[in-house]
């Protein structure tokens, strides 16, 4: 296993376990086969563990496996604050006080705001005491180290990383998403602030796996080098020193013991010209099916009526690649599930985004083609919904 180092000097693990994708049982997490999952990263070197609030059952999970073998001192638990429920002071302790009680433990080694929109939301917290709150709990060491995790552009994302002195950060990052989300700009920005940074969807939920294009799985299977397609990815990441650590939803032996071997043979640097290439004749397939030719450079930004375009035109691209249910969800995580819109419908069409596209693209028109894709009945329940939940 590989270490890097966090701000604090302590050792993590380049494999972290994502906790969100525990095999069930009846509808329950199959504890047997949760604990022998564990207890076999543990035993190859794994030390990070990733859970969250709103993961049904995974915290206690976690709580009583660590409890049953003792091994809680020697283990770093990240979860998630669930800023989107919080009302007041008093919600943010009985929320972590449940937390701990789940975890079976006194202190959070690495505790995350979960879903970090944009900066208007991080202010309403910091109204809400959400500072003090924090600075109290580093003080008494029930918390150690404090972060958030995010789903949008670079641009919102560099602002959340010099909103507060944070401790570390998580981010959607692959070789698909080099350029969308915060993208490698982000990754950059964030490292160049000091900032250890933890990387989830590495495979984009598995689809780097089960939905590459045929002609992307010949590229592979047909490379010298052997590896599998998780392996690609992973490598890819691991052979940046700007990333500290890689989440994988481990949920099969197999998963945990690839993975295992892949963050034990991957060093820096080691990802060589013939590699890099390799993977942009893969990026290359996956892109023939998209419908925007947009790089995701960001030029285009910001919109004068806060419209994320190049979230938007990556979600209005992933209907076409990894089909509706994928891109209604992008489309909603990146501008919906935020305190202002950034919807494709916020644009009036001035035109100002299209004198600095690099790529000539004709934004105003692609905005409409996808909003009239992505913004749908069911997107628009949500929409509302969230509307109402954030209010209240």
């Amino acid at each position: 296993m590989q270490y890097r180092l966090d701000k604090k000097g302590n050792r993590l693990s380049v494999l972290g376990f994502g906790c969100m994708r525990f095999q069930r049982k009846q509808g329950k997490i199959d504890m047997a086969l949760a604990e022998q999952q564990i207890m076999e990263a543990i035993g190859g070197g794994v030390n990070y563990f990733d859970t969250a609030y709103i993961y049904p059952g995974s915290e206690a999970a976690i709580g009583e496996i660590f409890a049953k073998n003792g091994i809680r001192e020697k283990l770093y638990i990240a979860t998630k604050l669930p800023h989107y429920l919080i009302k007041n002071r008093e919600t943010m302790d009985k929320l972590f006080a449940e937390q701990l009680k789940r975890l079976q433990t006194d202190y959070v080694d690495f505790y995350l705001m979960h879903m970090l929109t944009d900066t208007a939301t991080w202010k309403r917290l910091e109204e809400m005491g959400i500072r003090q709150w924090l600075e109290e709990k580093k003080a008494s060491g029930a918390i150690r180290q404090v972060g958030f995790s995010y789903h949008g552009n670079s641009e919102t994302f560099c602002g959340l990383v010099d909103a507060y002195d944070w401790d570390f950060c998580q981010i959607q990052y692959n070789y698909m998403d080099e350029h969308t989300q915060a993208g490698r700009r982000g990754l950059q920005y964030a490292h160049e602030k000091g900032l250890p940074i933890v990387i989830m969807e590495p495979l984009r939920g598995g689809r780097l796996v089960n939905q590459l294009p045929e002609k992307a799985r010949k590229l592979m299977e047909n490379h010298p080098a052997g590896y599998s397609p998780a392996q690609w990815a992973f490598r890819w990441l691991w052979d940046q020193p700007e990333v500290t650590v890689v989440l994988s939803g481990m949920n099969t032996s197999e998963m945990v013991q690839d993975n295992l071997h892949t963050a034990s043979t991957t060093r820096i640097g080691a990802f060589g010209t013939e590699e890099k290439e390799l993977l942009a004749q893969v990026v290359k397939a996956f892109n023939e099916k998209v419908k925007v030719g947009c790089t995701g450079c960001g030029y285009c930004m910001p919109c004068p009526r806060g419209v994320d375009i190049p979230g938007t035109f990556n979600a209005y691209n992933r209907r076409y690649q990894e089909g509706w249910f994928q891109a209604l969800r992008e489309y909603y995580m990146c501008t919906t599930f935020r305190k202002n819109s950034a919807a494709a419908s916020q644009c009036i069409g001035c035109g100002k985004c299209e004198t600095h596209c690099p790529q000539t693209l004709p934004i105003r028109k692609h905005l409409q083609d996808a909003q009239k894709v992505l913004e749908d009945p069911i997107y628009k329940i949500a929409s509302k919904c969230t509307k109402w939940f954030m209010k209240f």
